[in-house]
This record gives structure tokens, sequence and C-alpha cells, in this order.
């Protein structure tokens, strides 16, 4: 709230109703929290969050731990449905290393992430569709 925060979207007041209170704060969407210290850490976006089993489970926190494995050179984890658990972790991986299997990621991901974050399904592709400041495109992943 306050001066630098727009007063809503051009012509769209009912889009604009979604995200700002009566009190004139904007609900940016964004996840984080506060430490001990009382800085803010932004971990993620609200829609992009994957809820697994009831469990929270953030797609820049897999992407961290799976982009340290020395064959991958890009990842992106979106919520895909799930019978069982509501939603449940997929992987888009670009290959550093030509012969890396989802075989290897998944063992990989067995020994760096706790069970719920573990990704069920792993997808390689030549290239993650970005925008134009290269950003990684969810929303182009779940289409």
């Amino acid at each position: 709230r306050g001066p630098q925060v727009m007063a809503g979207y051009w012509n769209r007041p009912d889009e604009t109703a979604k995200v700002m209170t009566k009190d004139g704060f904007f609900k940016s969407g964004d996840m984080g929290f506060m430490d001990e210290r009382g800085y803010t850490k932004i971990v993620d976006r609200k829609k992009d969050m994957i809820l697994v089993s009831g469990f929270n489970v953030y797609p820049n926190e897999l992407e961290e731990v799976v982009a340290l494995h020395p064959g991958v050179l890009e990842v992106a984890a979106i919520g895909v449905p799930d019978e069982h658990s509501g939603e449940v972790p997929k992987l888009f991986v670009v290959k550093k290393d030509p012969l890396l299997t989802a075989e290897v990621l998944t063992v990989y991901c067995r020994e760096n992430l706790t069970g719920y974050k573990r990704p069920k399904y792993i997808e390689f592709r030549t290239e993650l569709p970005k925008t134009p400041v290269g950003k990684i495109l969810r929303r182009a992943l779940r289409g």
C-alpha cells in the first residue's frame, strides 16, 4: 500500500477487485516469509504452488535442487493433476549431458528431496518456453 502501488487495471474493475483490498493493499500473489532478522524472502508465486496431499511444494525449490545435478542445463517444475494426491510435481528438463536419463534424475531426487516433493513425471525438452526477458513460461508448460 502506498503511492507507488497501482490504483488498478485500466478498464478492468473486476480484475482490480481481485488484487486490491478495500484498504488499498495490493495482493501480488507472491508467497514468502519473514526471517528472524525481519527480512522478507519471496519463495514463489501462489498460482505456481503445487499442492501435494495437502503439502505446499514450491516449484522454485524443486528447480534449485534439480539444477544442481551436473547433467541438467535447465529445469522447470509444475503441478499436474493426480487422482491420489490432488497434484504431483512434473519436471521439464533440458539436458547438459545427453546421456542423462529420467531414472538417474529420479534417484537424484530421491536422495535430495522429501518424498512428497519428488517429481512423479520427468519430461526432457530441447528448450523451455520463455518470456522476452528470459523467465520460464510455466503456463505454456501446463497447456
